[in-house]
């Protein structure tokens, strides 16, 4: 399965989850709710996933955490703001840049049209 093939499924259970829910959560119980509904959909998924940063020859014990990384092929960021900022699409570029990873999504689930709340975050990934 490709990234893309990956990342729409993701984006089904998405809106599957936001349907359900609806806008106002807080970003844990979106993420818990996204792992299941990608889990249901065949795709292997883990939640919180450390995300190691090298500098100069040195390991930060300082991390981040990519909310999921679904079919060692997708990261997804996910939110619960009434507006997307440009920084959260820049942190997903870290992520990517850092795991080696070419795609990710950005989901917003504060926002009250699911369509207007996800954003693909390209690295490297050939069209």
């Amino acid at each position: 399965m490709t990234e893309n093939e990956v990342a729409t499924l993701v984006v089904d259970a998405a809106y599957r989850v936001h349907t359900a829910l609806g806008p106002g959560l807080l970003e844990s119980v979106y993420v818990a709710g996204l792992a299941h509904e990608v889990q249901k959909r065949g795709l292997p998924v883990l939640r919180q996933v450390p995300v190691q940063v090298r500098y100069d020859g040195l390991l930060f014990e300082e991390e981040f955490r990519a909310d999921l990384i679904v079919a060692d092929l997708l990261i997804v960021e996910v939110k619960s703001t009434e507006t997307t900022h440009p920084v959260h699409k820049k942190q997903l570029l870290t992520y990517l840049r850092l795991t080696g990873k070419r795609l990710g999504l950005l989901v917003n689930f504060g926002l009250p049209l699911l369509k207007d709340g996800v954003t693909r975050v390209v690295n490297a990934l050939p069209e």
